[in-house]
């Protein structure tokens, strides 16, 4: 593949997702930046632990993705350590669920940040490092949310409908160049998180855990399977491989046949 050696920047990427995807690069070859908004000893025992295991170089930048300075300045401190920055992966992301009239404020606004905005300041930090070092993968997890909706997820639809734009205009203002911008759509994916919630969901239905994700949690994913995080890392490093090259502004769905409905 031609990512041994690159530079990569995984944002939230200290568990579920994001870690998946870190682990996955590194296993390639790249040279991995991990990040959250915590600055713990076992954060950076996990990029010590994951530069071990894939003898590559990894470390971990402690980043408010909510704050707009901070997503350029891990940029910038990614390449001071390792070089230029040449894979961004925009996965930081939190969510909130509540109906319109009463969906606090504050929580629009950081979902807002945190979901889409951090890729844009990201984004532009990184595309003159790109551009230096000749060759550049941006890729924005977006969500099965980024081309359909649900109630009362009104601020994370919306933000990852604007990734999901941000994509298309990045790879444009890109076409031309050896830079291509991706998104990739997943359903539900299986990650501690989720995890954690089976529990509690079977409690409120009086249902086995099996009747719970296939009739509740995976009711709008046709195939009743989750996505796991393996399969979205492993796409992530196929749109950083040269078969990938001419595939840029568009959305990957990993979804288990929801958006097909």
């Amino acid at each position: 593949m031609s990512i041994d050696g690159r530079v990569a920047v995984v944002t939230g990427s200290n568990s579920g997702i994001g870690l998946g995807i870190a682990e996955a690069l590194a296993r390639a070859g790249a040279r991995v930046v991990l990040n959250s908004f915590t600055d713990r000893p076992e954060d950076h025992a996990l990029a010590e632990r994951i530069a071990r295991d894939h003898a590559t170089e990894a470390i971990y930048v402690a980043a408010d993705m909510s704050d707009a300075a901070a997503c350029r300045r891990l940029i910038d401190r990614a390449a001071e350590a390792l070089g230029e920055v040449e894979i961004l992966v925009n996965n930081a992301g939190i969510q909130h669920v509540a109906p319109i009239p009463e969906f606090p404020a504050e929580k629009w606004d950081a979902i807002i940040a945190i979901n889409l905005s951090s890729a844009f300041h990201t984004t532009a930090a990184a595309l003159p490092r790109m551009r230096a070092a000749g060759w550049g993968r941006i890729v924005n997890i977006a969500s099965a949310h980024g081309l359909t909706a649900s109630p009362f997820k009104s601020a994370y639809v919306a933000a990852k409908h604007g990734v999901v734009g941000l994509t298309k205009v990045t790879a444009l203002e890109t076409a031309e160049e050896p830079i291509t911008c991706n998104a990739i759509c997943p359903g539900y994916v299986l990650t501690p998180l989720v995890e954690a919630q089976i529990p509690d969901t079977m409690k409120q239905y009086g249902k086995d855990r099996e009747t719970v994700i296939r009739e509740v949690i995976l009711a709008r994913q046709p195939s009743r399977q989750f996505v796991t995080v393996e399969q979205v890392a492993e796409t992530v490093c196929f749109l950083c491989s040269p078969a990938a090259d001419q595939i840029t502004g568009t959305t990957i769905s990993i979804d288990g046949g929801w958006t097909a409905l």
